[in-house]
């Protein structure tokens, strides 16, 4: 190889790796499990970025196939945003024969289309997906969110069951609107994008439309900022089928509020459907204009409730027809059994399993399994219960049962009745009534708010996890 052409390579490969490193940062913004993004997107390698064709380096053809599947619209967003309009993308993907021969083979891609990433900050305006005609708007809807691919169960029958009816008579029924609540990864998003899926397969409306409440805002604020505040509006009380996602962040947002209440008189009179998520029910949100309450709540409000160990057998088993694979009934009922708060945790767990034993080549049996997991979960040979973390609680808290149990709202009450539940939801097979009967005769809906609470607070307070594991340890080793 001359002088030359190894220099040209040397600047194709630091140009590479200077745009995946802007890629990267931008992702990770985008992506809220950030051992996804660990587990997807750090083991890639730029090789080399040639005019605005950038090729990059996926360790096998497992996470070449998963990465299309699950991140191509994110990929092929980012990628527009930091290479340009005609940015083109190229996968080698590692075969690995023997230890010491990679064979890197070039796989065809799908074209990079014109978008852009909605939390870039950029100079482009944020809600370039509206013009004056209609017919040019993008829906948002993620075709992987169909009822068939949903799993029911006790756990969430009346919301799919509501949902369903208005996939056939959208805006023609008393479930209008429909608001879908429940903790985090336990199917509301799921749910609310296959109805606007069926809709749209069915031809039942015309215009459909699922945004977060995170967009909605953002681009409010920029129609404000540009002078479109009332193309902005026009372009919201057109839609046939609005699905809002997340309504609990629209808190303290008083202008956002009060456009949103405009856009639900004006849809709701028309007998257009709204469809909204929330993580608590509608009484309990905060921060929110009553006259908009009392609109949300004028539909059917459903709860998703964390899935019983027989939906959670299924839904593993549904992943697995999903990705053309098949484990052992002992890895899967371990998985079963001992992920027990959500949905995406129990998708995680499958997904980290694979990942890891495509990566080095393993079969994947019930030894594996805990290896890989542990860090997640744990194998219980002794039951925790709600009367032992009652004990573990008071004890560490220094406080009664009697307390508690309480009304009392005092700050350090209200956090150690909160840890109690959400360790009752996490470390037992206890429902959210029972859980909630036990520490005080509490609703179902404020052990949820409590779990919530306190999955929030592990991220934000270095406090709350060093509680949440002195806790678990303390539990596991009463349960000894």
């Amino acid at each position: 190889m001359s002088l030359d052409s190894q220099s040209a390579d040397n600047a194709e490969k630091l140009a590479a790796q200077a745009a995946w490193k802007k890629c990267l940062d931008i992702i990770r913004d985008n992506i809220n499990n950030q051992q996804s993004f660990k587990t997807w997107f750090e083991p890639i390698v730029p090789l080399k970025l040639v005019g605005e064709e950038i090729t990059i380096q996926v360790p096998s053809q497992f996470f070449y196939e998963w990465i299309e599947e699950n991140y191509y619209t994110l990929l092929k967003r980012t990628i527009i945003d930091v290479i340009g309009r005609n940015a083109k993308l190229t996968y080698s993907v590692v075969v690995q024969r023997s230890p010491i021969e990679p064979v890197t083979v070039k796989l065809p891609q799908q074209p990079v289309e014109q978008t852009s990433v909605r939390e870039v900050k950029t100079s482009r305006v944020a809600f370039d997906f509206y013009k004056s005609n209609v017919q040019r708007y993008e829906s948002y809807l993620n075709p992987k969110y169909v009822f068939e691919s949903f799993i029911k169960g006790d756990c969430n029958a009346l919301a799919f069951a509501a949902a369903k009816s208005i996939a056939e008579t959208p805006g023609k029924n008393t479930f209008n609107p429909l608001v879908l609540y429940g903790g985090v990864g336990l199917g509301k998003t799921h749910l609310a994008q296959a109805i606007g899926n069926a809709v749209r397969a069915r031809q039942k409306a015309e215009m459909i439309l699922y945004v977060s409440c995170e967009k909605f805002t953002l681009d409010f604020v920029n129609a404000i900022q540009t002078n479109r505040r009332s193309e902005f509006s026009a372009f919201y009380r057109n839609v046939d089928l609005l699905i809002i996602d997340d309504i609990q962040f629209f808190a303290d947002k008083e202008k956002t509020q009060e456009e949103v209440f405009h856009i639900f008189n004006t849809l709701h009179q028309a007998n257009k459907q709204i469809v909204l998520t929330c993580d608590r029910p509608i009484k309990e949100l905060r921060g929110l204009e009553e006259r908009l309450l009392s609109r949300f709540a004028w539909g059917l409000s459903a709860d998703l409730q964390a899935p019983d160990y027989e939906t959670r057998l299924a839904i593993l088993q549904k992943k697995m027809e999903d990705n053309g694979t098949s484990l052992p009934r002992d890895v899967i009922e371990f998985i079963a059994t001992n992920v027990v708060s959500n949905i995406r945790e129990l998708e995680g767990c499958l997904i980290k399993l694979m990942a890891t034993a495509s990566l080095h080549g393993r079969e994947i049996d019930l030894s594996l399994t805990k290896t890989v997991l542990k860090d997640i979960i744990r194998d219980r040979t002794v039951n925790i219960t709600l009367e032992m973390i009652e004990k573990v609680v008071c004890d560490y808290y220094k406080l009664s049962p009697n307390d508690l149990k309480g009304k009392s709202r005092k700050q350090e009450l209200a956090l150690a009745r909160q840890l109690a539940m959400f360790l009752g939801k996490t470390l037992t097979n206890s429902s959210f009534k029972t859980i909630g009967l036990h520490f005080g005769g509490r609703d179902h809906s404020t052990v949820i708010h409590a779990v919530n609470t306190i999955e929030k607070g592990q991220n934000e307070s270095p406090e709350i996890r060093k509680d949440v594991e002195e806790l678990k340890k303390r539990l596991e080793i009463l349960a000894l």
